[in-house]
């Protein structure tokens, strides 16, 4: 679904990213994990244009990026960020009607996947009406995502999704986003430096610092095989259990 070839960014004197290269398979969870500054954030706004890179290219099921203009693009993509990214004078149900009011849907259907992600999502419908500073923290990542998910774009980018929210809040929600159904049938890359998060949630981990991927794997490859002490002293950070 999406195919990254010897991409780089160059900020004036600094290598954002180098040289990089990735593949990520239709239905996959990709999570790029590292420290602040790696590279991970940059690499993800590449993809949808957020950021145009200074070299190499991406391609999204088949088709260079730069060969569609990025409205077209980025109405592909669902973008998640921290807090939901919500606009604070929209109310949830407009929020979520955003992208396909653009698209032309009829009003009739727009209700209905609103209604069909509310529910999926765990929401009340009296939230419909609410702004994002009258929900709590959960809920705002909860909205985030049914907004990111409301055409069903064949792939969504997430940067921290989760940062935002207090620890106990955020095992919870990303227990619960991850377990629908539509998420595990859509692509994801999703940017972290949580290193259980990685583990709760890739099929497969690409560990960046200095703009590069040091090691790319399943998250147990990452685990029994590091190739670096740099590998290994990360993913030994903190706590953590593999999947069940």
């Amino acid at each position: 679904m999406i195919e990254i070839r010897n991409l780089t960014k160059q900020f004036a004197s600094h290598t954002a990213v180098f040289d990089l290269s990735l593949n990520v398979a239709k239905g996959e969870t990709l999570v790029l994990l590292g420290t602040s500054g790696c590279g991970k954030t940059t690499t993800l706004k590449m993809i949808n244009r957020l950021i145009e890179p200074t070299s190499g290219s991406i391609s999204l099921d088949g088709v260079d990026v730069r060969k569609q203009a990025t409205f077209e693009l980025r109405r592909r993509i669902g973008y998640v960020i921290q807090d939901g990214g919500l606009f604070p004078h929209y109310t949830v149900a407009e929020a979520i009607a955003t992208v396909p009011k653009l698209l032309g849907w009829e009003s009739e259907t727009i209700q209905e996947r609103i209604s069909e992600l509310i529910d999926k999502l765990r929401l009340p419908q009296t939230l419909l009406s609410r702004y994002p500073a009258e929900l709590s923290g959960g809920q705002r990542q909860r909205v985030g995502l049914a907004r990111a998910l409301a055409v069903r774009p064949p792939v969504v980018l997430m940067d921290e999704p989760f940062g935002a929210l207090d620890p106990f809040t955020r095992r919870q929600v990303r227990r619960e986003l991850f377990g629908l159904n539509e998420l595990r049938e859509t692509t994801v890359v999703l940017v972290t430096h949580d290193v259980n998060e990685a583990l709760e949630l890739a099929d497969r981990i690409a560990l960046m610092d200095a703009g590069q991927i040091v090691q790319m794997g399943t998250p147990d490859a990452l685990l029994k095989s590091p190739v670096s002490d740099f590998v290994r002293d990360f993913m030994d950070d903190k706590p953590h259990r593999l999947h069940d």
